[in-house]
């Protein structure tokens, strides 16, 4: 009998296994999981439209059906391994203790992370990007970006690195003076108040 399904045409990428025990797939800029034994070895993936296949050394290690949302984490449960030696140093603890060197809010937004996140892992990983950006910014724009990210209830690493790089952290004259509840105007003897115009 004819196969049930069209044909599909199969593509190659190397990828390593991350910490957290992820391969990230290129072409659509989103992640597979693979058993966490993998984590630090050369993989190939085999893909077509729907598949995601992970190979190490010529075995299949992994399958995943394939999603092509952006950023996507496409986890199989049994992969993962909060309690394996890759993570001895990664708790929440940790994390919160290197957030809270930024300052107050970077340590809030941290928290907020992993208290989202659905696997360690992931949460794990946001959180170390979140904390990473102050290489880029400095601490006081990255305490900055987490206050302005809290108040819009945002908490997320994509709106604070957006909110660094599009330097929306960095207070106008204008909001300035609101949060100090003063007026944006500079006071001048020319100027006339409302009662000028009774």
């Amino acid at each position: 009998p004819l196969p049930g399904s069209a044909y599909e045409l199969k593509d190659y990428r190397r990828a390593k296994v991350q910490k957290m025990g992820y391969v990230y797939f290129s072409p659509d800029k989103s992640y597979y999981s693979v058993p966490y034994r993998y984590i630090g070895k050369e993989t190939t993936i085999h893909y077509t439209g729907s598949v995601v296949e992970i190979y190490y050394h010529q075995k299949r290690i992994a399958l995943h059906r394939r999603h092509t949302e952006k950023g996507s984490y496409n986890t199989n449960r049994e992969h993962l391994s909060s309690t394996h030696k890759y993570y001895s140093d990664w708790s929440p603890e940790f994390f919160k203790r290197k957030a809270a060197r930024h300052g107050d809010h970077v340590l809030s937004c941290v928290e907020a992370i992993l208290a989202k996140g659905d696997y360690p892992e992931i949460g794990y990983k946001r959180a170390m990007g979140v904390i990473q950006l102050h290489k880029a910014y400095g601490a006081e724009r990255l305490d900055n970006a987490c206050k302005r990210a809290l108040q819009a209830d945002a908490a997320t690493y994509m709106r604070i690195r957006n909110i660094l790089k599009n330097n929306l952290d960095k207070s106008s004259l204008f909001y300035r003076d609101l949060e100090e509840d003063k007026s944006h105007i500079p006071d001048h003897g020319n100027i006339r108040g409302a009662s000028a115009y009774q």
